[in-house]
């Protein structure tokens, strides 16, 4: 993207900007004939002369113009090169501009050469005010648009010809295709903002910013491609009227639509035409130059839908690395009519007519294609075509609607605190938020898949570990014991220590999550009936009597995972210190512990991929909005994996995209962009570590073994 600011933008900025811009164009009509540039293929397009004089033209209407005394170079051309402005006079009609053999190319050549010299003069004798500062910029951004248009122009005009010319040796890319990443990333929705805001250029369409409200959705990562469209076409789509909007078989019908523009069937499989010239259809490319119904159509044929342009502009905002190619591939339609934001005021002046006026029967394009110059794109970008067109660079990412998270029962209590506990904690500075409110019922879910991820070595690191140490240390356990499992989660390595210990009486699994707790220990009393289960709901700092029904025997507390890496040195201690006195003398306690190493190793565990982690740390926002009532806009904040090393610990962090207020309780709380919340450390250990925090809180280290790379350790510590 182009580091143009208009806001900060100095006379050498403005100057280079200027020659930059204007540059391309005239570098995208070398090499190409007088004939080529003249020549007009449908009243949609242009002549390429046309957009090289049209171009000059608006600096010279719009800025020049307005210069006391200022004489136009040819005052013919001011009715020529007029696109659509009614303020600026008479224009010839777009259906003719293919029929203006003069000026010749090279006066209309010349003609953009002395515009050029003329706001070149400007540039270095005038300070633009605001007002002229923004008129400059619209003129750029107005010459981008139409280097685009250009392109999509000639290759229309290529297409005409039986010859299938290639205008250039290679078509012209400015911006590589991403790979395709697979699958789709959900999306809470809520109470989002759209809209351009803050600084940098944006058409008036673009704004104002505001709130909509977005039920739960799915988009793709990857855009539809070219074998995904040879499908539907296998299928009958252009044959099935089920498929298409009323208007949309109509024009299928009249227009005896088969296939994309510019395909081609024959013998030898699909073409298509390109700039240059007919190529084999890649399979694999992004499927372009399809109109919005044949895009409504082959939704409704793969069974999702289109999505919204709000859908699609809070995404991309909120999780750009999810997507391959959002920008520089194609233009994406969306579900969305052209029309107005709510307060939508336009340019004032001539400029006016430059986007309102358009706003009726028009379908939404978000994101850029292959063919928008670079520094033209963003995300808040409103592009709009009728619904029939297909010669721009259009293609389509398909969306479907999700089903609101799972809710889950809680007591009032519960709810209080976790009230209590994250308005405290982002009332601190730095904004804090305790992990043990992560684990409601899909926090639980997400946090099993988590250590099913390659990257999350610790759990498997553990459980191999577990599996070799488990017969020794059960042996001395003694008939009659009770297992106590703190935060026991899915309770998938309690299994391993129960296996290894057939003469355990009992078994207390602890844990904060209702849902979670009762359904890992329903499924512990299913697979070992002998075994009393007395799950415990309630959080392991605030340790509760044991039940009584357990029997007398030696207790055995476990606690693997490395949770006690959550807590802060003095919680740790506080929190073994505890479980002594809970669990008695005699006692036995199973400690997994995860080791100091790498950084790059632990960041992967704890920023994976597929995004599973960041899914797991935003459902906390995701649980405070469904059972708190707060307004978390979830996908404005991002996931953050940081490696402390002072302190030997992960931290994970939730980072606020934008500005944003956020009400929860009747209070607001303010974010700043790049604010976070800290919502969880993982503190890694060596042995002294675990050695010196164990004498500290009253146990012993009876042992302590650690597994192959990358490490992780269990303690065995006694009363």
């Amino acid at each position: 993207m182009s580091a143009f600011s208009p806001a900060s933008a100095t006379r050498d900025s403005r100057l280079d900007e200027f020659r930059r811009v204007r540059s391309a164009m005239p570098a995208l009509a070398k090499g190409l004939s007088a004939e080529d540039l003249a020549a007009q293929s449908m009243p949609d397009c242009s002549p390429g002369k046309w957009h090289l004089a049209h171009t000059s033209w608006f600096f010279e209407a719009m800025i020049l113009g307005e210069e006391p005394g200022y004489r136009p170079v040819d005052p013919r051309f001011q009715t020529l090169f007029n696109s659509y402005y009614e303020a600026l006079g008479q224009r010839v009609e777009r259906p003719e501009r293919g029929l203006m053999t003069r000026p010749l190319l090279d006066e209309v050549l010349a003609y953009r050469r002395e515009i050029d010299a003329r706001m070149e003069a400007w540039l270095e004798r005038v300070k633009p005010d605001a007002r002229q500062a923004y008129l400059f910029t619209l003129g750029l951004h107005h010459d981008q648009q139409h280097q685009e248009l250009f392109l999509m122009d000639l290759l229309n005009l290529m297409a005409k010809s039986p010859l299938d010319p290639a205008a250039y040796d290679e078509e012209p890319r400015r911006s590589p295709a991403g790979q395709p990443l697979g699958g789709m990333t959900r999306f809470e929705g809520g109470l989002v903002r759209i809209g351009h805001e803050g600084a940098g250029f944006a058409f008036d369409n673009e704004g104002p910013a505001h709130q909509q409200w977005l039920e739960p959705y799915g988009l793709d990562h990857d855009l539809v491609s070219n074998g995904d469209w040879l499908r539907f076409i296998e299928d009958g789509g252009y044959d099935r009227p089920e498929l298409w909007l009323s208007d949309g078989w109509a024009t299928v019908k009249a227009e005896g639509w088969t296939a994309p523009l510019y395909w081609r069937g024959g013998d030898g499989g699909w073409t298509v035409m390109t700039l240059a010239g007919r190529r084999p259809v890649d399979a694999a490319a992004p499927v372009r130059h399809v109109s919005f119904y044949e895009a409504d159509a082959y939704a409704r044929w793969s069974g999702r839908r289109l999505p919204t342009e709000a859908e699609w502009e809070h995404a991309a905002r909120s999780r750009p690395e999810v997507f391959s190619n959002a920008f520089g591939e194609v233009w994406q339609w969306t579900s969305s009519s052209y029309a107005p934001y709510r307060g939508f005021r336009p340019t004032d002046g001539t400029a006016s007519e430059y986007n309102g006026k358009f706003m009726a029967n028009q379908m939404v394009l978000r994101g850029s294609s292959w063919a928008t110059p670079e520094g033209h794109g963003r995300v808040s970008y409103r592009n709009f075509f009728y619904p029939h067109q297909r010669w721009a660079f259009m293609g389509l990412r398909l969306a479907e609607d999700l089903p609101p998270a799972p809710a889950r029962a809680c007591t009032d209590g519960e709810t209080a605190r976790f009230r209590r506990d994250l308005v405290a904690g982002l009332g601190k500075s730095p904004k804090t938020a305790s992990p043990k409110w992560f684990y409601d019922a899909e926090g639980s879910r997400l946090f099993e898949e988590i250590t099913r991820l390659p990257e999350y070595y610790p759990t498997r690191q553990e459980a191999a570990l577990l599996r070799r140490i488990a017969p020794a240390w059960a042996a001395r356990f003694g008939a009659g014991a009770a297992l106590v499992e703190f935060g026991s989660g899915a309770s998938e390595k309690t299994r391993i220590v129960l296996d290894a210990a057939p003469d355990l009486a009992a078994y207390v699994p602890i844990d904060i999550s209702a849902d979670a707790l009762n359904a890992a220990a329903a499924r512990i009393a299913e697979s070992y009936p002998a075994l009393k289960v007395a799950p415990l709901v309630g959080d392991f700092q605030h340790l509760a009597a044991l039940p009584e029904e357990i029997g007398g025997g030696r207790r055995i507390g476990f606690f693997p995972g490395s949770t006690l890496g959550n807590l802060e040195h003095r919680e740790a201690e506080a929190f073994l210190r505890a479980a002594r006195l809970q669990l008695g003398e005699g006692a036995l306690f199973i400690l997994g512990v995860d080791l100091v190493k790498s950084p790059e190793v632990l960041v992967a565990a704890y920023d994976d991929a597929a995004g599973v982690t960041a899914a797991f740390n935003r459902n906390l926002l995701v649980r405070a909005n469904r059972e708190l009532k707060a307004g978390f806009d979830v996908d404005s904040f991002v996931h953050r994996a940081v490696w402390n090393a002072a302190d030997s610990r992960m931290e994970m962090h939730l980072e606020a995209t934008r500005d944003m207020e956020v009400e929860i309780d009747g209070r607001t709380i303010s974010f700043r962009k790049g604010e976070t919340i800290h919502t969880e450390n993982s503190r890694k250990f060596t042995e002294a570590s675990v050695r010196g925090l164990a004498a500290a809180s009253g146990w012993t280290v009876a042992a302590f073994e650690t597994g192959p790379e990358p490490s992780v350790a269990l303690a065995l510590l006694e009363a």
